[in-house]
């Protein structure tokens, strides 16, 4: 059992008590993170303006090194980078005609960045939508892979569904989309399941960040940008002619070949730093994303190992169930007091989250058998 929590003294240490079990919303940050937040303004003071040069240098190569190396990408440069995914969903909506309906297949377990953007533009008649119900799991993929046959503009789905950690199958799904363009919401299974994007690469947008398993906090999000897909996108910054300011195209507005096409504007850098960080230490730690799945899945096994059902927690309330390979980082109970048992948790000094009948627990690195006793404890029942 890996012992990290030394390296997570910072977050750790500011409230003893506090038991956080929200690391599939907002993880704690390694120690590491707070020299990097100090190297971001010690780098403003000393170069002021010409901070960008390494900002957009030296600082979003290694990013883009880091992130590419995680998802087995050939090609570090097809990595652009925004505040938030949602940038990146408003630029991916405008690459398309505006003269019909935008057609989009998904699920009915995408997160809110998506899911409140598209119903917007769906009152309006912009976007024509189908939707695919991610339950049962079981058939999820065969289902989706059939739906996508028909002919859609766009096709959105996540890795690991927020709502329950189920994890669908990417393998093939580029060969049941036709022309469409697909894009893959990994924010629950960067850095939180080995993920090879190699065979996707050429095919797949794949959008991510820093807020949850990466440990680097907001401000650090991801596009992958597979080459010739969403060319000129009409949501733009000046970013996305970056390399291209002075070269016009035909007298139209000019875009960059590579991934800065889906650049912005300017934005607050301090994410990258702590991204890369935390991206370092993990290297130097000799951490690899199976071993940090493999030390979750280790954790939830004991905690589910002892749950007591006088806690209100049952492992046959489990959206995905236990003996299920197939999902993120966390456990999500799905119970009419769900509400109710998260305000309880809450008195105990234990953070968890809850959306709507649904009550999830993150599990991380800064965690050990210890705290998973502990948490036991509080609920009333015994580690044995």
């Amino acid at each position: 059992m890996l012992d990290l929590r030394a390296h997570f003294s910072r977050f750790l240490n500011a409230d003893p008590e506090r038991l956080h079990f929200a690391a599939h919303s907002h993880h704690p940050w390694p120690d590491v993170t707070r020299e990097a937040q100090l190297e971001a303004w010690d780098d403003a003071a000393r170069l002021i303006d010409d901070k960008w040069g390494r900002i957009l240098g030296p600082v979003l190569d290694d990013f883009r090194r880091h992130v590419a190396g995680h998802l087995r990408l050939p090609d570090p440069s097809t990595i652009a980078v925004a505040p938030n995914t949602h940038e990146f969903v408003r630029r991916i909506l405008s690459c398309f005609p505006a003269d019909r309906p935008v057609r989009i297949l998904t699920s009915d377990g995408e997160f809110h960045s998506f899911t409140r953007q598209i119903t917007r533009l769906e009152e309006d008649g912009l976007v024509a939508v189908t939707r695919i119900p991610a339950e049962p799991f079981a058939t999820f993929d065969e289902r989706f892979r059939s739906a996508a046959r028909e002919a859609h503009d766009l096709v959105f789905v996540s890795q690991v569904f927020f709502n329950s950690g189920f994890a669908i199958d990417l393998d093939g799904l580029a060969d049941h989309v036709g022309d469409a363009m697909l894009v893959i919401d990994g924010y629950h299974g960067f850095m939180a399941r080995p993920t090879d994007l190699s065979r996707l690469a050429s095919r797949a947008f794949y959008l991510a960040g820093g807020y949850k398993y990466a440990m680097a906090g907001e401000g650090a999000c991801f596009m992958h940008c597979p080459p010739g897909w969403g060319l000129r996108p009409r949501d733009t910054g000046w970013y996305a002619a970056f390399r291209n300011l002075a070269k016009a195209q035909g007298g139209k507005v000019a875009y960059s070949e590579d991934a800065w096409r889906f650049m912005g504007a300017t934005f607050d850098p301090s994410g990258l730093y702590r991204f890369n960080a935390v991206m370092r230490w993990i290297e130097e730690t000799g951490l690899t994303v199976a071993a940090i799945h493999d030390h979750v899945l280790a954790l939830e096994e004991r905690f589910l190992g002892h749950l007591d059902p006088a806690s209100g927690l049952r492992p046959e309330a489990l959206v995905v169930p236990p003996q299920e390979s197939r999902r993120g980082n966390f456990l999500t109970f799905d119970m009419p007091d769900a509400q109710q048992t998260y305000e309880r948790l809450k008195t105990l000094r234990v953070v968890t989250d809850v959306r709507g009948n649904r009550l999830r627990l993150g599990f991380g690195l800064y965690q050990t058998y210890e705290e998973m006793d502990e948490l036991i404890r509080r609920l009333g029942g015994s580690a044995g």
